[in-house]
């Protein structure tokens, strides 16, 4: 097949599936005979995303593969399009899904020991549900606590192909007035993650938190004696 061919090809399942599609799925549409390597589909997804330099969309290469998004710059413009209004989530919610992201992997116990206060079992529901963060593994310590890692959903929703693609700690300011160290990088997703809260979903997400906060006390797995784990750069895997 020739690259344009090849091309629309790829162009075609890429808005038709609207989610990520990796090589390997790309290279499944052309069968078993003549299909595609994968330095050819490389070639021929660089040429879409040529085609697409000077438009309001663009060819990503996320974590789970390649999508066809729309440019961030585009966004204020399609807002009328978009019925319910974007999620917000609490400073708390936040500053625990970002120590998740630096400083994997990480207990419950080790961020409640940064923060100064307790992560409720609702924010880790949230992180949970969403599939930002999972279990990745125990610590080796009494109540074997467990450790907690991002996903590569989390990498898909902010534009991420890796955890190296994190901007380092030093080069990221405050998030909503907090320590730096517990910043979250300014990303391009669906949503930004670093958007200031509305006050009013800010004030009802403190409620809930703390409400929520007496239910867990008892539950908390206290904080371990070892020091926070360095920050890791591996990346996770779904």
């Amino acid at each position: 097949m020739e690259l344009n061919e090849i091309k629309f090809v790829l162009e075609a399942a890429l808005l038709a599936a609207g989610k990520p599609l990796s090589l390997e799925r790309l290279g499944e549409l052309f069968g078993r005979r003549g299909a595609p390597d994968r330095d050819t589909l490389r070639a021929a997804l660089s040429a879409l995303a040529d085609d697409y330099e000077d438009r309001g969309i663009e060819v990503k290469e996320v974590a789970s593969g390649y999508r066809i998004q729309v440019r961030n710059r585009m966004n204020d413009w399609l807002l009328p399009l978009w019925e319910e209004r974007a999620p917000r989530y609490s400073r708390a919610l936040l500053e625990t899904l970002a120590l998740v992201a630096y400083r994997q992997p990480i207990t419950r116990g080790e961020i409640e020991e940064v923060r100064g206060v307790a992560v409720t079992t609702n924010i880790v529901r949230t992180l949970l549900e969403r599939n930002w963060v999972r279990v990745v593994g125990h610590r080796d310590v009494p109540g074997r606590p467990a450790m907690f890692g991002t996903t590569r959903e989390f990498l898909d929703y902010f534009g991420l192909k890796k955890l190296d693609d994190l901007p380092p700690l030093s080069e990221i300011g405050d998030l909503v007035g907090l320590e730096p160290e517990l910043g979250l990088p300014e990303v391009t997703p669906q949503v930004d993650l670093v958007e200031a809260l509305d006050e009013e979903d800010f004030e009802q997400q403190q409620v809930a938190d703390e409400s929520s906060a007496a239910d867990d006390a008892e539950e908390l797995t206290a904080p371990s004696d070892d020091n926070v784990v360095p920050i890791s750069r591996t990346e996770s895997s779904a």
